[in-house]
């Protein structure tokens, strides 16, 4: 995408939470991370790319012993919409008989993590816990509910704060969603 294909998407999008909202939120979940798991030494797995941002501002605000690694399993790719399941990169750390915290951007449809949740069980995880900066109230039924939610957001295309949209924005402080139609 060109540098002003980009300007124009933020400029047409409207603001969905605000970055004091999305710091908020971000130190509400490390809170309620912190106090659910704090005595379990978790393996913290960042799901790649969407969950960097998420990860990266969440882990120095935990104070607890935790190990990280990160996998890579997408279903969008460079689309708007999900399409099939795509693994990039297994966790090098072993989740066998550990309690494992994966940390994702979105809740969506809930395909991609479910299948990483199973695929860790498959693995011999003790315990699996997810953490999702955002989910969609989209109305559908989810194969997986998140344990751990920073923020929800419209039935929309949404980007900023680890979701992108055409690989622009990733970064932004706060979310914004596309127009509608």
């Amino acid at each position: 995408m060109e540098a002003q294909e980009a300007r124009d998407i933020l400029a047409k999008s409207s603001l969905v939470h605000s970055p004091e909202a999305v710091q908020a939120a971000l130190q509400r979940v490390a809170g309620e991370i912190a106090a659910t798991l704090s005595d379990k030494n978790p393996l913290v797995l960042c799901v790649m790319t969407g969950g960097l941002i998420f990860s990266g501002q969440l882990l120095p605000k935990l104070d607890f012993p935790l190990e990280f690694d990160y996998l890579h399993v997408t279903r969008y790719g460079q689309d708007t919409q999900g399409g099939k399941l795509s693994w990039r990169s297994a966790p090098w750390t072993t989740v066998k008989g550990r309690t494992v915290l994966v940390i994702d951007d979105i809740l969506d449809e809930g395909l991609t993590l479910a299948a990483v949740c199973e695929s860790i069980k498959r693995l011999g995880a003790a315990e699996v816990k997810t953490a999702v900066f955002v989910e969609k109230e989209n109305g559908k039924q989810k194969p997986i509910k998140a344990d751990f939610i920073g923020l929800t957001v419209p039935d929309r295309f949404v980007f900023g704060f680890g979701m992108d949209v055409s690989g622009a924005w990733r970064h932004l402080p706060a979310i914004y969603a596309m127009p509608e139609g």
